[in-house]
C-alpha cells in the first residue's frame, strides 16, 4: 500500500480550491489537474508500506496530540520542473501546523520510517506537468480549522489515481475517528 498522512478539507474549502485549479487550467496549455476528491495537504509521505507498517503509522498518529487550529491558503505557486511544472495552492506557515507536522514526522521516524529531509513546504497540489505562461500569484486568503488528520491510501483504480482515508486521528478533546 502507498500511504501518506494528510489533512483533508471541508466542502467550502474544497470548492474554493477547485475554483483556483480551474483558473489555473484555463490559463494553461496543458497539464494533469487534481480531481476534487484528491485535494489535500500532505503532512508526511510514507510510500509503499506493509500491513505491519500501517499499524505503526496508526500508532504514531495516536501518539500525536494537537488542538484544533486554523490554516489559511494564501497564494498560487509552482515547483519548477524541466518542461512542465507542479502548481499548488500555498498554505501559510503557522506554528500549530508546523508543530503538528514536525511532531508527526518525529514519531514516524522513531517508528523506523524514512521521510523526506527537505524543509516542509505546506501546499496543495493543483496540477502536475502544467505548461503555462502565467507567473505565481497571491490570492485572497481563505481556509478552515483543522480538527483531524488522516492516513490515506493511494492507488490506481480504473486508471484513476484514488486517495482513500483508512484511519483518522481527531484533535484533542474530540472523539477518535
Amino acid at each position: 500500500m502507498r500511504l501518506f498522512v494528510a489533512i483533508n478539507f471541508n466542502t467550502e474549502t474544497r470548492s474554493r480550491l477547485l475554483a483556483l485549479r480551474d483558473e489555473l487550467r484555463n490559463c494553461s496549455k496543458g497539464g494533469n489537474f487534481s480531481v476534487p476528491e484528491n485535494l489535500h495537504l500532505t503532512l508526511a509521505f510514507l510510500g509503499e508500506c506493509s500491513a505491519e507498517q500501517q499499524a505503526s503509522v496508526k500508532a504514531a498518529m495516536d501518539a500525536v496530540c494537537f488542538e484544533p487550529f486554523p490554516i489559511n491558503i494564501e497564494r498560487i505557486g509552482r515547483f519548477k520542473r524541466e518542461g512542465s511544472d507542479i502548481w499548488w495552492a500555498g498554505v501559510s506557515r503557522n506554528k500549530p501546523l508546523l508543530d503538528l507536522q514536525e511532531l508527526l514526522a518525529d514519531k514516524l521516524m522513531a517508528a523506523g520510517f524514512l521521510l523526506e529531509e527537505r524543509k516542509y513546504t505546506p501546499h496543495i497540489t493543483l496540477g502536475r506537468q502544467v505548461v503555462t505562461e502565467v507567473a505565481p500569484w497571491t490570492i485572497e486568503p481563505f481556509g478552515e480549522v483543522v480538527k483531524k488528520i488522516e492516513l490515506m491510501k493511494s492507488e490506481r483504480l480504473g486508471g484513476n489515481l484514488t486517495y482513500t482515508s483508512v484511519y483518522g486521528k481527531a484533535s484533542a478533546g474530540a472523539k477518535q475517528l
